[in-house]
């Protein structure tokens, strides 16, 4: 398994997309844990530190495709919160 990196961003509507899919999107990245499959997670937030505006998800996966299919079915996407998102192996330099 490796390590990828998910990078989502909001649309104008995500914050208010977000209280719909929130139960959903979470009860996805439990079971993920559970699996031993998440590194690290959590929601990007504004400048303000008030509102989540995208999030970022360091994950394990078999290959960059699998990593692709498995967070296109995340309820945030699927939902529409995130307008962009992307992908990406990701190597952990620290803590080393």
């Amino acid at each position: 398994m490796a390590l990828f990196v998910f990078i989502g961003h909001d649309g104008p509507d995500g914050t208010a997309k977000r209280d719909q899919y929130r139960a959903a999107h979470v009860a996805a990245l439990d079971k993920l844990d559970a699996e031993g499959r998440i590194a690290f997670a959590g929601p990007i937030r504004d400048d303000a530190n008030t509102t989540s505006v995208g999030a970022v998800i360091v994950l394990d996966a078999e290959t960059l495709d699998a990593a692709k299919k498995l967070m296109a079915h995340d309820p945030f996407v699927v939902g529409g919160v995130f307008a962009s998102y992307s992908v990406h192996p990701f190597r952990q330099a620290y803590p080393k």
